[in-house]
Formats: C-alpha cells, sequence, structure tokens
C-alpha cells in the first residue's frame, strides 16, 4: 500500500517520462527495434574486439577465421536462444510449433545462447581443426559487449522490470498494470553482465597470461556472469508463467540456470593448469 500510495504521489520515477520508445526507426511499412540494434552492436563490437584480441601472439585462431566464426556464432546465438526460452521458459509453446519461429514477439534465454554458441564454436574449430577451448576463451571476453546493449534494450522496451521497492532510484514500468515503484533490473544486469564483467575479462586477458591456460577465460566468464546474473535475480521479478517455481522455493528459473553455470566455471578454473601447454600460434610469436 505504501510503494502504491508513493508511486501514485509521483514520489519515483515514471517510465514514461523518460520518453524511451522501443522501436528506433519507423518508415510505416518497416520498423527497426533497438532490440535488433542492441544484437547487432553487440556482434559488430565483440567481432571487433575479437580482432584485437587475435592481434596478441599466442592467438588460437587467425584473423581470417574471424568471420567464419560470427557467422557460427551468430547462428548459436539466435537458434540457441530461442530454443533455450522455449524449453527454459514456455515450454507450452511447444504445443504450437509454428509459434516457436516468431522471434518478432520476443522471448530470448541467454543461457540458451550460451549453448548454441558453444556449438557453433565447436563446430567451427572442427571445420578449421582449431582448439575449440582456447577459442571458446577469446569469444567469452567479447560476450560482455551483447550483455550490456541487450539489458540496456530490455530496459527500453519497459521489459523484465524488477521486484516491488522503495529505493530512491525505483521506477514504475506502466506495462506491469500496476503504480507500483520496481527495481529498475535491467541496469543492475547491464552493469553487472556488461560494464563490470568485460572490465574483469579485460583484466586477466591483458595483464596476466590467462588465455594460455585453455578455458581458464571461460571458467571466469561462467562464473562471473552465473554469479552476477543469481544476485541481481534477488532483485528481478520472476517471469509471470514461472512464478509459482518462486513462491515455491524463493528462486527464480534464472536463478537455477546459472547454478550449472557456477559449477562449471569453477571446475574450468581449477583444472586450467593441467591444460597449460606450450602454444603454438597462428598469429604472433611462439609462447613457451
Amino acid at each position: 500500500m505504501l510503494l502504491t500510495t508513493l508511486a501514485a504521489a509521483g514520489g519515483y520515477l515514471n517510465y514514461e517520462s523518460l520518453g524511451l520508445d522501443p522501436v528506433a526507426l519507423d518508415l510505416g511499412f518497416f520498423q527497426l527495434k533497438w532490440y535488433s540494434l542492441a544484437y547487432i552492436a553487440g556482434i559488430l563490437l565483440g567481432w571487433a574486439y575479437l580482432l584485437k584480441l587475435l592481434d596478441r601472439p599466442g592467438a588460437p585462431m587467425a584473423r581470417r577465421h574471424a568471420d567464419d566464426l560470427v557467422f557460427y556464432a551468430t547462428i548459436g546465438i539466435i537458434a540457441g536462444g530461442r530454443i533455450g526460452y522455449v524449453l527454459f521458459y514456455r515450454p507450452d509453446l511447444l504445443l504450437k510449433p509454428l509459434s516457436v519461429l516468431r522471434l518478432w514477439d520476443g522471448g530470448m534465454s541467454f543461457h540458451g545462447g550460451v549453448i548454441g554458441v558453444t556449438l557453433g564454436i565447436i563446430l567451427m574449430a572442427r571445420k578449421h581443426k582449431l582448439n575449440w577451448l582456447r577459442i571458446h576463451d577469446y569469444v567469452a571476453a567479447c560476450v560482455p559487449f551483447g550483455l550490456f546493449f541487450g539489458r540496456l534494450a530490455n530496459f527500453v522496451n519497459g521489459e523484465l522490470w524488477g521486484r516491488p521497492t522503495d529505493v530512491p532510484w525505483a521506477m514504475v514500468f506502466p506495462r506491469t498494470g500496476l503504480d507500483v515503484p520496481r527495481h529498475p533490473s535491467q541496469l543492475y544486469e547491464a552493469g553487472l553482465e556488461g560494464l563490470l564483467l568485460f572490465a574483469v575479462l579485460a583484466f586477466f586477458f591483458w595483464r596476466t597470461d590467462a588465455r594460455y591456460y585453455p578455458g581458464r577465460l571461460v571458467g571466469i566468464f561462467l562464473l562471473g556472469y552465473g554469479s552476477a546474473r543469481f544476485f541481481v535475480e534477488f532483485f528481478r521479478e520472476a517471469d509471470e508463467q514461472l512464478m509459482w517455481l518462486h513462491d515455491m522455493t524463493g528462486l527464480n528459473m534464472g536463478q537455477y540456470l546459472c547454478l550449472p553455470m557456477i559449477a562449471g566455471g569453477l571446475y574450468l578454473i581449477a583444472t586450467s593448469r593441467r591444460r597449460r601447454a606450450r602454444v603454438e600460434p597462428i598469429v604472433g610469436e611462439s609462447i613457451a
């Protein structure tokens, strides 16, 4: 009651007052949404940063492989993200198979996208006879770009809002149907999963020899993302169709999906030393 009263009295910022529009460009016959641009920006900036990483000694592949990798990764992001969303969050869509293909209706799972990208990297590495885990280390360092822009797009869309709160920076999201101030959890995720995770991975790539221990950077990414997402989910409203899971266990589906990521990250970090071997670079100098 207190939150509703404060929001109605204008004590909190209303999302609508920001003047944000999910549509970036509207030509009448064609609409370009910020969410689509977020995917494009994440992929292009990730690709550009990957090329920069590959210029360092001991790279697991040549620059010529990067274009091929982007193709496989993009397919993995889209296919894995959509399939993961259906399996993890909306299994009811399996009863209407054609609806699974309706990407424009929204619904993507990052956890599914991770699986899709991993499979894409494995296929690409086999094609060129490269070490897929070392390639994955480099790709992991680039993923935060997509996470940052994706979460900003969620905020612009006024979706995936947080739980009710009375913190000073709380915001009212009209799409909830209630004048209740909530955590802008999309921005929390953009900061932790995007900016902070990028900084951590950049430090370990540029300031340490982590990239010479296959799986270490992937492990840091999995542990970092899993921990950040698990934490933010305490401030994020559970998906309506999965509210029963939160009510029954106190955790959201996203948190359950993060547990294997955290465990896998710890495993890869702990075992990375045994995978240390002389790296015969495709680009750069020999690394002992």
